[in-house]
């Protein structure tokens, strides 16, 4: 007991070193826990999971891989998969059935596997996700269209491809069982019929609960929880093994339901997910053993040259034709195809049940799996960049602003900034606020801008700068310190802070190494106040015959000075540490104060 309490611990610590190490070299999380599994499993010997959970081990990890493929299929919203053009519904439909039977021919005829374990792992490796691709495109910086591609693919094919995986698994598990193909068939239609049916109705009937709030809000996410694990039990008791089929399709459905809030269960899921796939990776990667890292021969590195050579690129290129993508753009797109956690969580819990039903081959599906994973991750994290560099399908360095906060302090800043010609986005979740900012023409995103969703939904292309614009102190410090990592040291500002002496304390420690806004006394609550007084931002060009001090005099020295912008395009933002100096030639862009003369 105490050895197994002591197992369980060292893995949360591994677990939060590994999140903490991925975050500061800007890599997929996935990516230092199978790692980390590797090492303290096969390597070390250190974590032997079967011994310490015993007959716990597969129930756990079935309930762990039936939250990762409810929460997936949640965020798959068809109106979406409408709305991102021709190249991303292809890739996502027939670019996954190509990847797919390549991925079964190349595993029959390379690996020697069976036609069936052919098409479980053919059917796993199709999908890629957003926990991997999105990490890599916020240092890519391609072409917005081309990240676009790329950012919508990995959101959308996560889930399909889990629906294809579960289906294909479904059909083969079921075979073997079974033996004859009509009683197959007839099994399959059963496992399918109580997919389909009881996540229908599971995810109507729930989503009817929520969308009618026949239960406190406080306990939707709770709730929704506890019925999906509910219904994923009940399915497996009718039918083995079609609770997998039953989540899926009932997370699929809630998210095209009409009225349902599935944001805050998605919200609840980031925690969850941070705890349940951490710990499921390390121990997943801790169960493999040498015997099985030996298996992976030629032929297994042969395999991932054909997925990553030959499946790859022919499915861009067949899914691009008649589009307006250049060579260079499809070409990039061919070399991203990064797997993910959907593709390890499934695998794993495949494997278990296939060598449980002695299926020749089941040996091959994890370490095989594990190996596209980290080959991909790791190679396409260190050569990405440089590719598009070398393709010229790079965007500039970005120089746009995220503002946090949609009230009327960030919206005047997003307007002066969005008419200098720099992309800006507010972000707030305030519906209110999010609708006025929508009426001016500014780009939005209503929700919070530290949650999961927003790492896939927040669109970042062309971001530079952030500006912590919210009268929620708390959440401006935190989403500076946030996108800081993400946007790069000088490139995030904080405002000052009127409150208690010990609030001022905490504010300057915590956030002591960002730069200082405007003349360093400018806090949210005098910004919001002159504002709401008539104070308006305004540019002007200055010259060798019309300089700062002349701008000053005009105005009687009621300005506060924000940004310069230099002929070249280049912004500056003032800050305590470096205050403006504009030369001739540049742009500047002050707040005039009330009752200032006109200029």
């Amino acid at each position: 007991m105490e050895n197994a309490a002591l197992a369980l611990t060292g893995i949360g610590l591994l677990a939060l070193i590994c999140q903490w190490l991925a975050w500061q070299l800007r890599l997929p999380a996935i990516l230092p826990l199978l790692l980390a599994g590797v090492i303290a499993g096969p390597i070390t010997g250190w974590l032997q999971p079967d011994a310490i959970l015993g007959d716990l081990l597969f129930p756990l990890v079935s309930l762990a891989v039936a939250v990762i493929l409810f929460e997936g299929s949640l965020t798959l919203d068809f109106r979406e998969l409408r709305g991102h053009g021709r190249t991303v519904s292809r890739l996502v439909t027939w670019g996954a059935l190509i990847t797919a039977l390549i991925g079964i021919a190349a595993a029959h005829l390379v690996l020697g596997l069976s036609w069936e374990m052919s098409s479980v792992l053919g059917a796993l490796l199709v999908v890629t996700g957003p926990t991997v691709v999105l990490p890599l495109l916020h240092t890519l910086r391609a072409r917005e269209h081309v990240s676009q591609i790329l950012r919508w693919e990995g959101i959308l094919i996560d889930p399909i491809g889990a629906i294809g995986a579960v289906l294909v698994y479904e059909f083969v598990a079921l075979g073997v069982s079974n033996g004859a193909a009509t009683h197959t068939l007839i099994s399959f239609a059963q496992t399918a019929v109580i997919g389909f049916g009881l996540g229908i109705a599971g995810g109507y009937l729930w989503g009817s609960v929520l969308r009618h709030h026949w239960l406190p809000q406080r306990l939707h996410s709770f709730g929704t929880l506890m019925v999906m694990l509910t219904l994923f039990t009940l399915s497996n008791l009718l039918f083995h093994e079609s609770g997998l089929l039953t989540v899926t399709v009932m997370g699929v459905w809630m998210a095209n339901m009409r009225g349902v809030p599935t944001q805050p269960i998605l919200e609840f899921k980031e925690t969850l997910s941070i705890l349940l796939i951490s710990g499921l990776f390390i121990l997943l990667a801790a169960r493999l053993s040498l015997e099985q890292l030996g298996l992976l021969s030629w032929e297994a590195w042969a395999f991932l040259a054909i997925l990553v050579w030959v499946a790859r690129p022919l499915t861009v290129w067949l899914c691009t034709l008649g589009s307006s993508l250049n060579w260079r753009e499809k070409a990039l797109l061919a070399w991203l195809s990064p797997r993910g956690i959907v593709a390890a969580a499934v695998a794993s819990l495949f494997a278990i049940r296939l060598e449980a039903l002695e299926v020749p081959g089941a040996e091959l599906l994890v370490p095989v799996t594990f190996l596209v994973i980290i080959s991909t991750v790791v190679v396409q994290s260190l050569f990405s960049r440089p590719l598009a560099r070398l393709l010229r399908v790079s965007e500039p360095t970005p120089s746009g602003f995220l503002i946090i906060g949609a009230n009327p302090v960030a919206r005047a800043f997003g307007q002066v900034l969005q008419e200098a010609g720099f992309v800006v986005r507010l972000c707030d979740h305030n519906w209110d606020a999010v609708q006025e900012a929508r009426m001016a023409n500014l780009p939005t995103y209503y929700g919070n801008p530290l949650s999961e969703h927003a790492a896939q939904h927040l669109e970042l292309t062309g971001i530079g700068h952030l500006l912590p614009l919210s009268p929620y102190r708390e959440l401006n410090n935190l989403a500076a310190l946030h996108f800081e990592h993400v946007l790069g040291h000088g490139k995030v500002f904080r405002l000052a802070v009127e409150s208690s002496r010990s609030a001022k304390r905490h504010h300057q420690q915590a956030l002591a190494h960002l730069p200082l806004l405007f003349d360093g006394n400018t806090s949210f609550t005098r910004l919001s106040s002159l504002i709401g007084q008539g104070a308006v931002l305004r540019q002007a060009k200055i010259s060798e015959n019309f300089d700062i001090e002349d701008y000053r005099r005009i105005h009687q020295d009621r300005l506060l000075t924000l940004f310069t912008l230099s002929a070249n395009g280049r912004i500056r933002t003032a800050t305590a540490e470096k205050p403006l100096m504009p030369k001739a030639g540049d742009t500047l862009i002050s707040l005039i104060f009330p009752d200032s003369p006109e200029f």
